[in-house]
């Protein structure tokens, strides 16, 4: 890499040459390219090339080149960049003396901006995101490491991407307007190796990309007295301000030191829109109604320590995110309840605020758990004039209203006989009247009521079809009881 860097344009283009690689373009598409030559492509017969052009140029200085540095310890620097579009090599001023730029330059590409960049053992992994596909990893998740005790740090990168990456993000489709669907994005999350982790952005947190700062997602408004508002920690998009070259881009985090251990990381991704989730979730998420009748089986089957014997379990055909008729139904295959709720709701409030929380039972539904529950699909098109409807033992179903209709219909010619004589004879306007007076004399001779009683009953008594009829049902005898009095 020393060698490399020191080469001029002609040394540059007869190594490029000699492996078959393009020779045009200005001195740093030349040096990065041959940099990257050397580091994922060096074979002895491609060092043995550089080094004849090396000797060739730099004969007499070579000795003195090759000469080994006295040992320095990394943290006893202390590093200030600043980056020119034209040049490829970073103007920097080092506190200590007598190091040569071009092999501080070959440690820091595609690398943190520090010497050498410190990489975590095990390494950080991070979280998979459902909204994002990876196409490759630019860099490793790599520590933030301070260089001084001040609480506000810098760290710098500098890497390039390869003429394939920068066709794949030109071709690429726009989600919207100057958004790209492949993009180069910042990762950054709590420096630890037990489990994956998700993005955590540490205090303080700018990102610089060459000459522009890159807007980082800012905080949710709390309404809530007393709680703090909380920020949304997602892939910081870089793609619209990088050169989309062969040049090198230079990339500044600047954080907060306040203890905590943060890594980050670069990646080339493919951003997906919720419809696409649904789409591949239609395609390889659907389960078969047969598997999902043998679970609702499973689930209401008698359980010989329970004293209480379960005959059904009833779902609503209701969405509960947002109380809609369900469209794809879908849950957790983790999730213990058979309700469902809707794929297509629950992918678009993920993909605006992703917490991948099931709304039933407030436990983690990732995306890559969820499945389309095939008898409920097939239900929802059976049964559209329900919004509830209930498993049986055997697997079967019924609509909750169907029931009630059925249960409620012997009741029916209950009420109609009860407000109609049992001849069939409906009483007149008159003879209700007289009815009902009768009916409160005997009730008033038998309570022992006074005569303003007698008065208020006569006309609850008007008001009221379902007594007037009782008299006319009662015997003969009774009526002329009543006559007497």
């Amino acid at each position: 890499q020393n060698m490399v860097m020191s080469f001029r344009v002609s040394d540059l283009q007869m190594l490029l040459g000699f492996v078959g690689r393009s020779k045009s373009g200005l001195k740093h598409e030349l040096v990065t390219r041959a940099l990257q030559l050397v580091q994922f492509d060096c074979s002895p017969e491609v060092f043995k090339k550089i080094k004849e052009l090396y000797e060739t140029r730099y004969a007499k200085k070579s000795s003195e080149v090759t000469q080994p540095q006295p040992h320095r310890s990394p943290e006893a620097l202390s590093i200030h960049s600043s980056y020119d579009r034209g040049s490829t090599v970073a103007r920097t001023s080092i506190s200590t003396t007598n190091i040569d730029y071009p092999a501080l330059y070959g440690k820091y590409l595609n690398g943190l901006g520090r010497l050498p960049p410190k990489v975590a053992k095990p390494e950080v992994r991070l979280v998979k995101l459902p909204f994002y596909t990876t196409l490759d990893e630019l860099l490793k998740p790599t520590e933030l490491v301070p260089q001084n005790n001040e609480k506000l740090q810098e760290s710098p990168c500098i890497f390039a991407l390869t003429p394939r990456q920068v066709e794949l993000i030109r071709n690429s489709r726009e989600l919207q307007p100057g958004v790209k669907s492949v993009q180069v994005v910042l990762r950054i999350c709590y420096t630890d190796t037990s489990s994956p982790q998700e993005d955590q952005y540490p205090p303080n947190i700018a990102v610089k990309v060459n000459h522009s700062y890159c807007s980082v997602p800012g905080y949710y408004p709390s309404n809530k007295p007393g709680v703090e508002p909380k920020r949304p920690c997602r892939p910081i998009n870089l793609t619209h301000l990088m050169y989309l070259s062969a040049a090198t881009n230079r990339i500044t985090v600047t954080w907060g030191n306040y203890g905590k251990s943060y890594s980050v990381g670069l990646y080339l991704v493919r951003q997906m829109t919720s419809a696409e989730l649904l789409q591949r979730l239609k395609t390889i998420g659907i389960k078969h109604p047969e598997l999902c009748k043998a679970l609702v089986k499973e689930k209401l089957r008698l359980d010989p320590d329970s004293e209480i014997a379960t005959t059904g379990v009833r779902v609503s055909l209701i969405c509960p995110l947002v109380k809609m008729r369900l469209s794809v139904p879908c849950r957790a295959e983790t999730c213990a309840h058979l309700q469902c709720f809707d794929a297509v709701f629950y992918l678009q409030m993920n993909e605006k605020k992703p917490t991948w929380m099931c709304p039933v039972c407030d436990k983690p539904a990732p995306y890559d758990q969820l499945i389309i529950d095939g008898l409920l699909s097939k239900i929802l098109t059976e049964c559209e004039d329900a919004d509830e409807i209930e498993y049986l033992v055997d697997g079967s179903w019924c609509p909750i209203r169907a029931e009630k209709e059925r249960s409620c219909s012997p009741q029916c010619p209950i009420l109609v006989l009860g407000s109609s004589d049992v001849n069939g004879l409906l009483p007149t306007p008159n003879s209700n009247g007289e009815n009902g007076k009768a009916a409160a004399d005997v009730v008033d001779l038998t309570l022992d009521s006074s005569s303003s009683e007698e008065e208020e009953e006569e006309d609850e008594e008007e008001d009221d079809d379902d007594e007037g009829p009782q008299p006319k049902r009662r015997c003969s005898y009774e009526k002329g009881l009543v006559s007497a009095c």
